[in-house]
């Protein structure tokens, strides 16, 4: 398949979801952030298939509390990768930003919480909007790029901030961050990644050839 094609259809599965996003951005602003990625990948991801089921637990888990105790005066996404919760979004003042820390790093299960929530008024659906299709773009980027895994890389846009998470070596950060950073409209880009050695990369690997 060439690269326009894969592009394509990275673009295309983006846009199928992008309708379903804004929706939930509209009525609940949380949002839950690995649940549809990890199903499809339980194959080929670099987690056991243990793990990105407690992954899709944790988002759920911390979404549901986090609603309890805010409603719709924040937004808040919650992505969890291996364990390492990373909370992005908008909150109304740095209490709320504390207390939402607090209730995800007590739900079952989470290694650490990366809290980047920024104090500010509730990003607009067009601004959600924007950063899907970044997302979309920085996916379909990193499929293009023949020395990176793009299933290794999970993508989160945040009001132009791209956050990349996922286990990967030194090399393949390097070069996952410099493909998002290449792609129209990225502002800045935040590596939240669990790092591997080669030697561990190429033990994993064997194990997923078995």
């Amino acid at each position: 398949m060439n690269s326009f094609l894969r592009r394509r259809l990275a673009l295309a599965s983006v846009a199928a979801l992008a309708p379903l996003a804004l929706a939930l951005s509209g009525c609940a602003p949380l949002v839950v952030g690995g649940a549809a990625a990890t199903t499809v990948l339980v194959n080929i991801d670099r987690r056991t298939s243990g793990t990105q089921v407690e992954d899709e637990a944790i988002e759920l888990k911390a979404a549901s509390r986090i609603r309890d105790a805010f409603g719709d005066r924040v937004h808040v996404n919650v992505t969890s990768y291996n364990r390492m919760v990373l909370l992005s979004g908008e909150v109304h003042n740095e209490q709320a930003k504390a207390q939402a820390r607090a209730i995800t790093e007590r739900v079952e299960n989470v290694k650490s919480v990366l809290n980047e929530l920024a104090v500010m008024d509730k990003s607009t659906l067009t601004q959600r909007s924007n950063d899907a299709l970044i997302t979309g773009r920085v996916k379909a980027a990193l499929i293009d790029a023949k020395d990176v895994s793009a299933s290794a890389v999970k993508v989160v846009t945040e009001r132009g901030t791209v956050f990349l998470m996922g286990r990967v070596t030194t090399r393949e950060a390097e070069r996952a961050s410099a493909v998002a950073r290449g792609v129209p409209s990225v502002q800045k880009v935040v590596r939240a990644f669990e790092y591997l050695t080669e030697d561990e990369l190429k033990r994993l690997q064997s194990s997923f050839a078995r």
